[in-house]
């Protein structure tokens, strides 16, 4: 399977353009949240990912509200918005987690990570977040490693597939591992990545 994933566009149609040259090439595409610029747009920039003719799998970033995105993704039947959920295929599990991005630890997400275990069984998972995991490349910066703890915790013990992340500008591209999983914060124009 071949997934586009995108972060951090906020509106770009730079950027918007890439991902869609890139869309004819996936199977399925993945953004990361910071679609908009607090929000600015938010109904035309959804419609054009809709128009992408592909299945996108949303979540918020910290400038989108979780309710706005919800109530709006319902109006678009190629768009799924699987904060807190799951979205699954016949080989493979997302799941997603959207807002934040400045917290090192995230107690809703501990607790709903034990869900998360649960639908996780048997599946090859590709877990979505909008903030990086602690202690890779996605979230070092010249003050050190920024990123959320309660993330890198449950990659080292439940292991997924691929961890997908934005949030920090700094960090577009960077890729890293967390034992067999691999941590990709994609960019705001986007990767295509081979599962």
């Amino acid at each position: 399977m071949k997934i586009l994933a995108f972060a951090d566009h906020h509106g770009s149609p730079e950027d918007f353009k890439e991902i869609a040259k890139k869309a004819k090439k996936a199977d399925i595409i993945i953004c990361a949240g910071d679609f908009t610029i607090f929000e600015n747009e938010i109904e035309y920039i959804m419609e054009q990912m809709n128009k992408l003719s592909k299945t996108v799998l949303l979540i918020h970033g910290n400038h989108e509200d979780e309710d706005t995105v919800r109530f709006l993704a319902k109006h678009f039947k190629n768009i799924e918005f699987i904060h807190g959920g799951y979205f699954e295929t016949d080989e493979y599990i997302f799941i997603g987690y959207g807002g934040g991005g400045f917290a090192t630890t995230d107690p809703l997400f501990e607790e709903l990570s034990k869900k998360f275990k649960e639908v996780m069984k048997g599946k090859k998972t590709i877990m979505i977040t909008h903030g990086p995991p602690y202690g890779t490349k996605t979230d070092l910066l010249g003050m050190g490693y920024v990123g959320n703890k309660s993330f890198t915790r449950f990659i080292k013990k439940e292991q997924p597939e691929l961890f997908l992340c934005g949030h920090l500008h700094e960090t577009f591209h960077k890729h890293d591992k967390i034992g067999k999983t691999r941590v990709i914060n994609p960019g705001p124009d986007g990767e295509i990545i081979d599962l």
